[in-house]
């Protein structure tokens, strides 16, 4: 415990979360808002598992583990100091964490709002859910940002009011900050900035582990109505049927677009933090034989440096039920050899395609035998 800033500090130490990745969001959007503000935004810092929120003097430190069968749990610290501090499950966070904005299942979210001058979002200018393939215009409004990014603009680092109009960019005055000394004290926080690229990473991260969480569940309760149906009809089936077949399919193939960044945004100018969280986050990837990572990231142009997923790595992704994921790596597998028929999936350049399928094979484990094959 300490007394700058509680538990926060060695939490992070214990569940491995690099200070780096620290996101600094100053509006009222979370049930601490009676302590956020632009002069006192709340910290959120985060791994490929693990989510953590502080407010400076909240009473609670907030945490979200991603569940590999329930998706988000979420949980609460008192910051009081005791002999044997502990979690405490929450689940009053899932009335906003189960939502449309988290594809209906327990999840995550990132949102752009546009503050007043107090940090409450101004309703009628709207909000945004935000991730890889949002325009840099809609993003992180409410939220401070540090890098540096050429001429686009977003939403971030600056405030609003009702006659506001956000979709011009000339009003969008917080571009290309690197420092927040103007901003708000930095006095009890970990890192005086909100890293660009840390929040880019952030956006792609909690949609992904969203739209796992919902594969998850859509096949569960696909075999279950199908289960259902067996017993009352008074029928023995081992074969999925249509209706179960393409939900799980419909669901498994919007988790493979996202995963291949079809649709993401691009931009012109390359994306520079100010921080060492994109070489952190690289550090620990997985690397094939001539040293590439799907946590490689590119920031000219696009986020990553090759178009698949690093939590296709993870245990919650691995832990899906059998009928999703085999059909799943099986469309994985037809899309990176060429053989798919998406044309969006077709329209991933030849070159990523080989490239992700290579390094897949050298560090992914359990793949079907049939990924050592070309076609």
């Amino acid at each position: 415990y300490s007394e700058k800033n509680g538990y926060l500090e060695s939490l992070l130490k214990a569940l491995r979360v690099p200070v780096s990745s620290q996101g600094l969001v100053f509006s009222k959007t979370s049930f601490q808002l009676h302590r956020i503000s632009p002069s006192n935004p709340r910290a959120v810092y985060f791994n490929d598992e693990v989510y953590v929120g502080w407010v400076r003097g909240g009473d609670l430190l907030e945490l979200a583990a991603v569940d590999p069968q329930l998706g988000g749990v979420f949980y609460m610290m008192e910051q009081t100091k005791t002999d044997k501090p502990r979690f405490v499950r929450n689940d009053e966070c899932l009335q906003c964490h189960t939502s449309n904005a988290t594809r209906n299942v327990p999840g995550f979210v990132v949102r752009s709002v546009y503050p007043d001058q107090r940090g409450y979002p101004i309703a009628p200018l709207g909000s945004r859910i935000t991730n890889h393939a949002s325009p840099l215009i809609e993003r992180w409004g409410g939220w401070y940002v540090t890098g540096t990014h050429g001429e686009a603009r977003h939403a971030g680092n600056i405030l609003f009011n009702e006659s506001s109009s956000p979709e011009r960019a000339e009003q969008l005055t917080g571009a290309n900050l690197t420092s927040l000394d103007k901003k708000f004290y930095p006095t009890s926080y970990l890192s005086a900035h909100s890293d660009i690229v840390a929040l880019m990473v952030l956006e792609h991260q909690t949609q992904m582990h969203n739209l796992i969480t919902r594969l998850n569940y859509e096949t569960k309760l696909a075999l279950h109505n199908q289960q259902v149906m067996d017993e009352a009809l008074h029928r023995t089936s081992e074969e999925l049927s249509d209706s179960t077949r393409r939900r799980i399919e419909r669901a498994a193939d919007d988790l493979l677009r996202y995963m291949l960044f079809v649709g993401e945004t691009r931009w012109q100018s390359p994306i520079n933090g100010t921080t060492g969280f994109a070489k952190e986050f690289a550090a620990i990837g997985q690397r094939d034989k001539q040293g590439r990572s799907l946590r490689d990231l590119d920031l000219r142009g696009r986020l990553f440096r090759y178009s698949c997923s690093y939590l296709i790595y993870s245990e919650a992704f691995d832990a899906l039920p059998k009928p999703a994921l085999d059909h799943l790596l099986k469309q994985l597998w037809l899309a990176l050899t060429g053989q798919t028929k998406d044309k969006d999936l077709q329209a991933i350049p030849p070159e990523d395609r080989k490239v992700v399928l290579e390094i897949l094979r050298q560090t992914k484990t359990n793949l079907p035998a049939y990924f050592l094959r070309d076609n």
